[in-house]
C-alpha cells in the first residue's frame, strides 16, 4: 500500500515521526568510514544521514559527460527531478526501517505558502518553531537539532563540503541563516505558474532551457535563483553547499518540489526527455540512464515516472 507524504505544518504527528527518524539515523553507525571515502582525517564511521550527504556532494561533483561544465548527475538537466526522487525514496525506505514504521511518508514543507507572507514574518513561520524544525542562528539553538558537546546523541554536523568543494570532517552545531541571502521565498503564483510549463526539457539541456525542469529548479526565471533555489538561498547555512542535505529541511524542500513534479506529471502525461537514442553528451540524463548512487543499487529515470504505488501526496495543489 502507498505511503502518504504530508505537510509537515499541517501534520504534527508526520511532523514528530520525521524528527525522531532524523535522530535515529544521525546516530545510526553501519555505513562506510571516511577513509574509505577519501575524507581527509581520522578514519570514522559515516551515520546513515551523513552518508546521504556525501552522496549529494557526489553527484553534484560529478560532471555528465566529465567535460561538461553545466550539467551534473543530479543537477542543471533534466535528471534533476529523477534523481532527487531516487535520494528521497531511499531516505524514506531508511525511515521505515529505523523507526520502525512501514506506514511513514517524508514530510514536505509547502514554501510557497510562507513565501506569500511579508518577509520579517516569513522567518518566525511555523516550521521554524522550537516544536518544528528550530530557528535560525550559527548555530541553530531553538528545536531538537541543537548541538550539545556534551551528548554524543544530538544533532552534529561532522562532514562539509568547504570552498574549494573538498569534503572535511567538523564537529559543530547547525547553521542557518534565514532570510539573509535573498529577501523572500518563492510564492504561490511562482509555484503554480511552473506546472503549466511545457515541456518537461528541452535543449540546450542546462540552465537556459525554457521548460518546467529549469523553471522549477530555479534557473531560468524572473529575479532567479527561484523556486528550488531560492529556497537553499534563502535558508542558508549549511543549505548552501553541496553537502545541503546536512539540514533537514533538506528533503523538505525537495519532497515539495518532487510534489510539484507529480503535480506535472499528473497533468501532463508521465513522459520524460531525452531519450535513451539521445546523444552521448547527455550521458547521465537520459531515460534509461543509470543514475548516481551511493546507498543502493542505482536507478533510472524510467523507473521513479510513475511511483503511485509506492507513495502519494495529500494535495497535489501549488
Amino acid at each position: 500500500m502507498a505511503v502518504t507524504r504530508r505537510d509537515i505544518v499541517q501534520d504534527a504527528a508526520a511532523r514528530d515521526r520525521y524528527i525522531r527518524g532524523v535522530l535515529k539515523l544521525k546516530n545510526e553507525f553501519t555505513g562506510p568510514t571516511t577513509a574509505s571515502l577519501g575524507i581527509p582525517g581520522p578514519s570514522r564511521k559515516i551515520s546513515t544521514w551523513d552518508l546521504f550527504a556525501v552522496w549529494h556532494h557526489v553527484a553534484m561533483m560529478t560532471m555528465t559527460p566529465p567535460t561538461q561544465n553545466s550539467r551534473n548527475a543530479a543537477h542543471r538537466g533534466p535528471v534533476f527531478f529523477p534523481w532527487h526522487r531516487f535520494m528521497l525514496f531511499q531516505l524514506e525506505l531508511n525511515f521505515q526501517r529505523v523507526l520502525p514504521d512501514s506506514t511513514f511518508g517524508l514530510p514536505y514543507w509547502d514554501w510557497a505558502k510562507d513565501g506569500d507572507l511579508p518577509p520579517g514574518q516569513q522567518v518566525t513561520a511555523p516550521i521554524w518553531g522550537a516544536a518544528a524544525l528550530g530557528g535560525t542562528g550559527s548555530p541553530v539553538v531553538t528545536g531538537p537539532f541543537v548541538f550539545d558537546p556534551a551528548d554524543s546523541k544530538s544533532f552534529r554536523v561532522r562532514i562539509v563540503a568547504n570552498v574549494n568543494g573538498q569534503l572535511v570532517q567538523v564537529n559543530r552545531g547547525l547553521r542557518r541563516a534565514l532570510g539573509a541571502g535573498v529577501s523572500g521565498l518563492p510564492r504561490k503564483n511562482e509555484t503554480s505558474d511552473a506546472v503549466t510549463r511545457k515541456p518537461y526539457d528541452a535543449p540546450p539541456w542546462g540552465v537556459t532551457s525554457d521548460s518546467f525542469r529549469n523553471r522549477a529548479e530555479g534557473w531560468q526565471a524572473p529575479g532567479a535563483p527561484a523556486l528550488h533555489n531560492r529556497v537553499h538561498v534563502w535558508v542558508g547555512g549549511d543549505m548552501s553547499p553541496s553537502t545541503s542535505p546536512n539540514d533537514p529541511v533538506f528533503y523538505l524542500n525537495h519532497c515539495n518540489e518532487d510534489r510539484m513534479w507529480e503535480r506535472w506529471l499528473t497533468d501532463h502525461g508521465r513522459s520524460y526527455v531525452p531519450a535513451a537514442s539521445a546523444p552521448a553528451a547527455l550521458a547521465g540524463h537520459r531515460i534509461n540512464d543509470a543514475m548516481a548512487s551511493l546507498v543502493s543499487a542505482p536507478m533510472r529515470p524510467a523507473d521513479v515516472l510513475d511511483m503511485t504505488s509506492v507513495f502519494t501526496y495529500d494535495s497535489l495543489a501549488v
